[in-house]
């Protein structure tokens, strides 16, 4: 992949960024903005070339349709404050409003085109409509640069189609995460563990599947372990259960000793009788939960075997929470991964996504860790081996 420096002069050359600016609102407060920060060193570069810069990106599902609650108006406000200078947020994103404030750049400004997925062809699975779309979108730019991770496992019309009409590269975003995900799957310096959480096993079936082969400890924890653990035939309760993945795990328990690797699980579960904040949390052990309760978080002494392993391992990829993070008394078991990661000695990487959200939440810094991805599910897809068509499309 070419990077900005491969691009030329691009002094008064309008740059058509696409960035990954979607992050959780409460109301129209900003409550993460790691994403945003993530953006800024290759706007800032771009900004220093002289470019005129042309900022996309999305924010939530509108669906194609037009809704305010979607608009990045907090975003285009955050992102000037960071760069430190005004940042003009179109109206619509491929409208006479877009046109008029992209022909009003001078070398050096930043404009962002409203929510790209306003565009009903913005995520069509039609071909045709998304390429008359980014038809629309490279009309506004002269170059295309790729900045927004979180968006390169989408064959979308910002991301992929607007690729293929403009002189293109890799923004210092993408390619430093490319960068640790080739480490991850190229050359892990060993012992190399992997923490997974989250809620549903099956959203990751594919990377349990893939890293089986490249990982050496597979730590398994959050909603997903209590499939795991029936697999074990043990009681859980009320908790959250893919009967239908029972039979799968169960296969990947059995691969995972006859390939002499190791699937850790919790010996201790928090429970509560109910899903809520202020239920009263108890610790059982794994193989003795009761039946009407549900499992909300690993439990201490699991939290600590799982930092014993992170700490002494020289490459560790986390993505998932252990347990319902937000909540005080479910967090500790996240909390215990979270300290463990920042204490590697070696390369530590937190996968994005709800987990990324979950250490910022827990009071740690983003420089605590060797990285924070900014995209959970291109991170997953990558890790799992799989093509991803916003880096494929790139020269």
């Amino acid at each position: 992949m070419k990077s900005v420096d491969d691009l030329g002069d691009l002094r008064g050359k309008r740059v058509l960024v696409r960035c990954d600016l979607n992050v959780p609102l409460d109301g129209g407060t900003i409550t993460d903005d790691g994403r945003i920060r993530a953006s800024v060193p290759t706007l800032t570069r771009l900004r220093d070339a002289g470019a005129r810069v042309v900022v996309m990106a999305h924010l939530g599902r509108p669906k194609g349709q037009v809704n305010p609650k979607y608009s990045l108006a907090p975003a285009a406000a955050r992102l000037g404050e960071l760069l430190g200078t005004d940042v003009r947020l179109a109206e619509d994103v491929v409208g006479p409003s877009a046109a008029e404030i992209v022909a009003g750049l001078g070398d050096g400004d930043v404009a962002m085109l409203e929510n790209v997925r306003y565009e009903p062809a913005e995520e069509s699975k039609v071909d045709a409509e998304r390429a008359e779309l980014a038809q629309k979108y490279a009309s506004f730019g002269d170059v295309f640069v790729s900045d927004g991770f979180g968006v390169v496992h989408r064959k979308q019309a910002s991301v992929y189609d607007v690729a293929q009409l403009l002189p293109n590269a890799a923004g210092g975003l993408v390619l430093a995460e490319v960068e640790v995900l080739r480490r991850l799957t190229e050359s892990p310096e060993r012992p190399y563990a992997v923490v997974l959480g989250g809620a549903k096993v099956s959203d990751k079936l594919a990377v349990i599947d893939n890293l089986l082969s490249t990982a050496d400890t597979l730590l398994v924890g959050g909603g997903m372990v209590f499939t795991f653990l029936a697999a074990q035939g043990h009681e859980v309760g009320t908790s959250l259960l893919e009967r239908d993945q029972i039979d799968v795990v169960k296969g990947y328990l059995e691969r995972a000793q006859a390939d002499g690797k190791r699937i850790v699980l919790p010996t201790d579960i928090v429970v509560a009788p109910e899903f809520k904040a202020d239920a009263p949390p108890t610790v059982v052990a794994a193989d003795a939960m009761p039946a009407d309760q549900l499992g909300l978080d690993i439990g201490p002494e699991s939290g600590a075997a799982f930092a014993e392993v992170i700490r002494s391992s020289r490459t560790v990829f986390w993505n998932g929470p252990m347990g319902v993070a937000e909540w005080a008394p479910f967090a500790e078991g996240t909390r215990a991964v979270a300290e463990a990661l920042t204490e590697v000695d070696g390369l530590s990487v937190v996968g994005g996504g709800d987990s990324a959200a979950a250490v910022r939440d827990l009071g740690f810094a983003d420089d605590d860790f060797g990285h924070i991805s900014t995209g959970g599910g291109a991170s997953l897809e990558y890790l799992e081996g799989k093509s991803l068509p916003g880096l494929s499309v790139l020269g």
